[in-house]
C-alpha cells in the first residue's frame, strides 16, 4: 500500500476519533442540545471475543461482549429505553417531552450474535433484532469480504483478472493485503455484475483451498439455531434478502423476488413473518427510493439503511428509510456510543 494511503487511512481515523472526542464533550456541556434525536437504531455485526490479527480489513464489523455491555449502560445511564425496531414508530408517537429510544439491530445473522450478543442482552432485558439472508443461512451463498480475507490471509501472492488481463499482487505485508482488498472489494462494488463478480473470487479461492461455503458455514447461524434464537421473546428476525446482493445494482423485478423470498424463507423457517428488513450494504449506492417503495408495498413496518443519523418524530413518515448507527469496532469506547446517539457528529458531518 502507497505510504500516502497508509497516512490518508490514519489521518481518516485521527479526524474521526477527534469528532467523536468532541461531541461527547459538547454533549456533556449541552451544546448543539437541537441535534439530539429522539431515537437511535444501532448496527452490529460480529459480537465476540477479538482474536488479534495482523491484517484484519473487517475489523470495523466486530465488537466485543464486553464493549456491546459497556454500550447498554452507557446508553442506559443516558436515559434511554430500549424497544424492538419494530416498535419505535409507536413508541415515538406517543413519547413524552424528553424521553429517548435506542434498539439494536444485527446484520447478517452470524452465529455469534446467538452465542456471545444474546447473554448481554438477556441479561439487560434488551430487545434486539437479527437480520438474515437466507442464502447465507442454508449455505448457498458466500461471503465474499470473510472470504477475500482468508484468501489473502494463506498466500504470499495472488494473480487475478480484474477485467483488464491479469496482475500478480504481492501479499507479503499487512500493507500490500489491505490494498488487495480494497481492490477486490471495488471489483465487487463496482462492476456491472456482483453475483459474477463474487463467482470468480468463490473461483480463485477454491483454486487456493479455501471453501467460501465453509466459511458461511462456520460463521453464520443455521436453521435450528435461528428456530431456538426466536424463542428468546426478546429475539426477532428481520429479512435481508436472499443473496445479499446491492438492491440498487438489480432489476425491480429481481429486487423484489429477494425481499420477497427471504421473508417467506424466514417465516418457514421461523414460524414468524418478519415485519422489518434490512438493505444489504445499506447506503445510498446500494438503496434507492425504488427499495424504499418496494419495502413499503411488501408490507415491512420498517427498514433500516446504514446512512448515518437518529430518529425524530418525521422518521417514520418513511419509514422504509431509516438510518443506523454503527457501532465500529475500531472505536469500541462507550463515551463515542452516548457523543454517537447525541446526533452531534452526523450534523457535524452535514456540515
Amino acid at each position: 500500500m502507497p505510504i500516502r494511503s497508509v497516512m490518508r487511512q490514519g489521518l481518516k481515523r485521527a479526524v474521526i476519533t477527534g469528532g467523536l472526542e468532541f461531541a461527547h464533550l459538547a454533549e456533556r456541556v449541552g451544546l448543539m442540545a437541537s441535534a439530539r434525536g429522539m431515537g437511535a437504531i444501532f448496527t452490529l455485526h460480529h459480537v465476540r471475543p477479538k482474536a488479534p490479527q495482523t491484517f484484519d480489513p473487517n475489523a470495523h464489523l466486530e465488537i466485543t461482549p464486553e464493549f456491546l455491555e459497556a454500550a447498554i449502560e452507557h446508553l442506559r445511564d443516558e436515559g434511554y429505553q430500549f424497544v424492538a425496531l419494530a416498535d419505535m414508530a409507536a413508541r415515538l408517537a406517543i413519547a413524552r417531552a424528553g424521553e429517548r429510544f435506542a434498539a439494536f439491530t444485527l446484520d447478517d445473522g452470524y452465529r455469534n450474535n446467538a452465542v456471545h450478543a444474546q447473554p448481554v442482552f438477556t441479561r439487560h432485558k434488551v430487545p434486539f433484532t437479527v437480520f438474515v439472508a437466507p442464502g447465507l443461512s442454508c449455505k448457498t451463498h458466500g461471503i465474499w469480504w470473510e472470504t477475500v480475507t482468508e484468501l489473502l490471509r494463506a498466500v504470499p501472492h495472488l494473480e487475478f483478472d480484474f477485467g483488464s488481463g491479469p496482475v500478480t499482487m504481492p501479499l507479503a505485508t499487512p500493507f500490500q493485503k489491505q490494498a488487495a482488498y480494497a481492490r477486490f472489494a471495488r471489483f465487487v462494488h463496482g462492476g456491472a455484475d456482483e453475483a459474477e463478480a463474487i463467482e470468480r473470487l468463490d473461483t480463485v479461492a477454491k483454486a487456493h483451498g479455501i471453501d467460501p461455503l465453509m466459511i458461511t458455514e462456520r460463521l453464520v447461524m443455521r436453521e435450528p439455531e435461528l428456530k431456538s434464537l426466536v424463542l428468546n421473546p426478546l429475539a426477532s428476525i428481520g429479512a435481508h434478502t436472499v443473496s445479499h446482493r446491492a438492491l440498487s445494482r438489480l432489476g425491480e423485478e429481481e429486487v423484489r423476488r429477494e425481499m420477497e423470498q427471504s421473508a417467506e424463507r424466514i417465516t418457514a423457517i421461523t414460524g414468524q413473518l418478519p415485519e422489518t428488513f434490512a438493505y444489504p450494504y445499506g447506503d445510498r449506492a446500494a438503496a434507492s427510493p425504488r427499495e424504499y417503495r418496494l419495502a413499503r408495498d411488501l408490507g415491512f413496518r420498517a427498514a433500516v439503511t446504514t446512512e448515518p443519523g437518529t430518529l425524530s418524530a418525521r422518521s417514520f413518515d418513511m419509514p422504509t428509510a431509516l438510518p443506523r448507527i454503527s457501532l465500529n469496532g475500531l472505536y469500541q469506547k462507550p463515551k463515542y456510543v452516548g457523543a454517537l446517539a447525541s446526533g452531534i457528529p452526523f450534523r457535524l458531518m452535514r456540515r
